[in-house]
């Protein structure tokens, strides 16, 4: 399990930009929160799930990924009775039941799930890589993914729903899958996101999405300039802040929609906004480029994996980190609709962020057991 450790391939890079991406985020949590006496413990609570999350990419470097193979059937229904389990006795938030309460700790199993989900399309695209890519191929990959989807599909959660499908389709394309099933795939997927935005444009309720969901849709297709509370309000407000914070913003602490709150929930979905606001196009720019640099990082080392197995497992946490960031980024400037993505190592959250930094460490896994990273 701890044979073939060679930390001279331990990818620094790596760690650094989560390092740093985190330091950044916990600070401007502290802005986003100050003044408010019921939040303000959130940043030592990200402080200490911070530091147990270095440690843990460490440890989970250190193990072998192979290991986690084996142990695949074992984490996967773990995790479908831990979301079973949450759909009927979870906490509810935005109409959905997301969470575990023990104690003062809140557990989102969904979390969790995406990299479970990856792993286990790993040991799946590992077992059948001498397989042709058929359609018998593809439903077996689709069958692994579909209970984790369907579960907390049924929450219903369904922005983490379109996450692990986007997840799933990389994965696919990264082992091999054809061109024909990309473009009959393409035309469904077009088909359905024509379908509900024209059921949506006419007041017509979509059954197998929540009316929250489908409002969400609404007020981005139809966006209400006088709303005064919900997205579109938090949207329009995110806006405001973005574009008061100009070239370098207006200093830290300093943000008037931010510390006045009008920005709302801004310590997770719209601490981009935050940063924005309080930092400029600079500090914008700047956690871009962080987010960029480590799904970077994450696709170096799936490029010098050394099998099927390491390879998916650093292409699926790259997907993961990337796509989740810039779905959160453009909801912020109101480009795609509310989804409720935090932004990955930046927004609060002591499940996303520890489920992030396990991440990392099964990429740092990957890049040490291959050759020498190339800069």
């Amino acid at each position: 399990m701890l044979r073939n450790i060679s930390w001279r391939y331990f990818d620094f890079w790596l760690l650094g930009a989560v390092v740093f991406a985190v330091a950044f985020g916990t600070t401007m949590i502290r802005s986003a929160v100050a003044g408010n006496e019921v939040l303000l413990p959130l940043v030592n609570r990200q402080i200490y799930f911070a530091l147990a999350g270095i440690i843990l990419i460490f440890i989970v470097g250190a193990i072998d990924y192979r290991y986690w193979m084996a142990l695949h059937r074992l984490m996967y229904i773990a995790i479908l009775i831990a979301l079973l389990t949450l759909t009927g006795f979870g906490q509810t938030a935005f109409g959905a039941q997301r969470w575990f309460q023990v104690g003062v700790l809140f557990l989102q199993p969904t979390e969790f799930a995406k990299i479970v989900a990856i792993l286990v399309l790993a040991r799946y695209f590992q077992a059948t890589q001498d397989r042709p890519r058929d359609l018998r191929w593809l439903i077996g990959a689709g069958a692994w993914a579909s209970g984790i989807i369907l579960l907390i599909l049924l929450q219903p959660n369904l922005s983490n729903v379109v996450v692990l499908s986007v997840i799933l389709g990389a994965l696919l394309w990264f082992n091999g899958l054809q061109v024909k099933h990309v473009l009959v795939f393409g035309a469904i997927g077009s088909l359905v996101f024509a379908s509900v935005v024209v059921l949506t444009y006419y007041n017509i309720r979509i059954p197998f999405m929540q009316e929250y969901q489908q409002d969400r849709i609404a007020n981005f297709i139809l966006p209400d300039p006088n709303a005064t509370f919900g997205a579109t309000y938090n949207v329009q407000q995110a806006l405001i802040a973005i574009g008061s914070g100009g070239a370098l913003g207006q200093g830290y602490g300093h943000g008037t929609q931010t510390q006045l709150r009008f920005l709302k929930v801004r310590h997770t979905d719209f601490i981009f906004s935050a940063i924005s606001e309080e930092f400029g196009f600079a500090g914008a720019a700047l956690a871009l480029i962080i987010i960029v640099v480590i799904a970077w990082r994450c696709m170096r080392a799936a490029q010098k994996a050394r099998d099927v197995a390491g390879m998916t497992i650093a292409y699926g946490v790259a997907t993961l980190i990337f796509f989740q960031g810039m779905v959160n980024i453009g909801v912020n400037l109101n480009i795609v609709p509310v989804s409720g993505l935090p932004l990955p190592f930046f927004s609060y959250g002591g499940s996303g962020l520890t489920s992030l930094m396990l991440s990392v460490g099964l990429v740092e896994s990957v890049a040490m057991r291959i050759r020498q990273l190339e800069f």
